[in-house]
Order: structure tokens, then C-alpha cells, then sequence
């Protein structure tokens, strides 16, 4: 995806899935279940409480979007891998869909 990693460089090794994308919140709340990856333009700090919420490890910032620092460090305390990448939404899904990053868990 060309993505620069903002922060959780270190938890890069770890192992994901499966991934949404969403810029409503909301429906990640509502629909989103042993989602991995987040995959969002939308820059606020409900992107990171929605992501503590639903136990994610990685959020995906789409079309050049940068969170302010006030995101970062609350990722950074949360144990969360913030990376950015210059695609859209639906390019981004489409790479780490043909790499085998699914929207459910592998072994359901």
C-alpha cells in the first residue's frame, strides 16, 4: 500500500486476518467484529476509542490523511499501529484483500 508507519513500529511483526474500512464509526461499532485492521479517512480521536473498543491493532489511514498529535499519542498508549498510506479507501481494501486479508477471521 506504500504506507508510512506513524507509530507501532515495533508490533509490525504481529499477525492479522481480517480488516473493514469505514468512515463512520458508527457502523464499525454496529456491524465490525474480530476486525484486525482499520481502514478510514476520518482523523479524530473517536477513530482510536473505536479501535481500543473493538480490540483492533492497526488503523490504516487512507488518501494522504494524518492524525493530529493528540492521536498519536493516545494510539501510542493504546498499543496501536497507526500507518498512512496516498490510496483510496477501495484501492487499499483491494491490495490487502488479494493478499489474503479477509473481512472475517480465517478459521470461521
Amino acid at each position: 500500500m506504500n504506507a508510512n508507519v506513524i507509530c507501532g513500529a515495533d508490533s509490525l511483526d504481529k499477525d492479522v486476518y481480517s480488516a473493514c474500512g469505514s468512515d463512520m464509526m458508527s457502523d464499525v461499532l454496529a456491524f465490525v467484529k474480530d476486525q484486525a485492521v482499520l481502514l478510514t479517512g476520518l482523523v479524530n480521536s473517536q477513530v482510536i476509542r473505536t479501535a481500543q473498543m473493538m480490540d483492533m491493532q492497526c488503523i490504516v489511514f487512507v488518501r494522504n490523511k494524518i492524525p493530529a498529535e493528540d492521536m498519536i499519542t493516545l494510539a501510542k498508549n493504546s498499543g496501536l499501529v497507526l500507518l498512512a498510506t496516498p490510496l483510496r479507501m477501495y484501492e487499499a481494501c483491494g491490495i490487502l484483500y488479494s493478499k489474503g486479508l479477509t473481512g472475517s477471521k480465517c478459521n470461521e
